[in-house]
């Protein structure tokens, strides 16, 4: 087998350019799963963290006083000179995040009924306001509808009931979701599988296409006894190998990245989903080669154009963060509909056709692609042996 036997000169003589690209998919795969299983430990678990507050009365009285301690709760206070720059330096360096100041007679026109405000200085773009906020509209309603259901109440009766009421807690069972997130965690190293799987496979049949279009090559090939049948179904099965091998290698990267999940329907449909994609991006490599003449060339065109279509199609960014027509021109490029089938295919829960259809659609879709990228290779090089 002469020709099958050259093919695989031509790879391994290009194995070091490909090791990269399969490196860095092993390397950005494992970094992309540690870091997205420390997340998925951190979304468990719910720590409750005070706000540093500055706590400024001008009046002492049970009502403020009850209003502190129910602050307390979520907030710890930092003593600030009553001074404009000195707070204004605090809430610009961020020593708090909340200024709450009590003005004179604020206790005895609430008590009365009056309509009476606190003043409050924030940051704005601190989301632990909210919690501050609630606190102290709890209190303060909560003081209001006793004080109308309950006449004559004195401040210290009021303080009590508050602090009675207030202290009470619900208990909340966060139910586990029905979703499996480990599933979400290897679609990113499956996704990030079209950056690596492309540029070997393109890299590496553009090289065996170039070798191919050798005038002095041809010539010979033309002489040997081999015929062209025979010489076209070598060329397929050491395509078929050699695609094959690399698609494996990343396969098996997957599975030991994520062993829990190797058993699970979701894991069939992502194979089938990569195994296509190969078929796509052999495809691909098999038009480049036809048109690339030169080996610098061929880099060149791989970077671009892997490159940007994963920029484009949710691989680097994801698709949540990308613009509607950024996705629009991406859905030109196969790349996208192999991500997309993986998001889905992360999804699924259940397997029956209404669920799988939007999959098995997006992988029909790669397969026109392969199809159309290989159909027209065929016609550049029957022009080609005709020009």
């Amino acid at each position: 087998m002469p020709v099958y036997n050259l093919c695989i000169k031509i790879i391994k003589k290009n194995i070091p350019t490909l090791l990269i690209y399969i490196i860095v998919f092993l390397g950005v795969s494992i970094l992309v799963s540690s870091t997205a299983a420390n997340q998925q430990k951190a979304g468990n678990e719910f720590i409750s963290n005070k706000s540093n507050i500055a706590f400024i009365s001008e009046e002492d009285s049970p009502l403020i006083e009850g209003l502190k301690d129910e602050l307390s709760k979520v907030a710890n206070f930092i003593d600030i000179p009553d001074q404009k720059d000195a707070l204004q330096d605090a809430l610009f360096f961020r020593r708090v995040v909340y200024i709450l100041r009590v003005p004179e007679g604020f206790t005895q026109k609430f008590m009365t009924g009056e309509e009476i405000y606190l003043e409050k200085t924030m940051l704005p773009d601190s989301a632990s306001n909210a919690y501050i906020d609630l606190s102290v509209d709890k209190y303060l309603n909560t003081a209001k509808i006793y004080m109308e259901h309950m006449d004559n109440i004195t401040q210290e009766g009021l303080v009590a009931y508050l602090s009675a009421n207030l202290s009470e807690e619900a208990a909340v069972t966060v139910l586990p979701a029905q979703t499996n997130t480990d599933l979400y965690n290897i679609a990113y190293s499956y996704n990030y599988m079209a950056y690596s799987l492309s540029s070997v496979l393109i890299l590496g049949m553009s090289a065996i296409m170039l070798a191919f279009n050798n005038r002095d090559l041809k010539n010979r090939m033309a002489c040997s006894p081999i015929s062209e049948t025979k010489s076209n179904l070598q060329f397929i099965l050491a395509s078929l190998s050699f695609a094959g091998v690399t698609w494996l290698i990343q396969i098996i990267a997957c599975f030991i990245l994520d062993m829990n999940s190797v058993m699970t329907p979701n894991t069939v449909f992502f194979i089938i989903n990569s195994l296509v994609f190969t078929v796509c991006a052999t495809s691909m490599g098999f038009l480049f080669g036809s048109i690339v003449k030169g080996s610098g060339a061929i880099s060149a065109v791989t970077n671009v154009v892997v490159l940007g279509s994963c920029f484009i199609s949710g691989v680097f960014v994801p698709t949540e963060l990308l613009g509607k027509t950024t996705l629009k021109i991406a859905s030109f490029i196969p790349t996208y509909w192999f991500v997309s089938a993986n998001n889905q295919i992360a999804q699924l829960s259940q397997f029956d056709l209404f669920h799988i259809k939007p999959v098995i659609s997006n992988i029909a879709i790669i397969l026109c692609f392969a199809l159309a990228f290989f159909s027209l290779s065929l016609v550049i090089r029957k022009n080609k042996r005709y020009s």
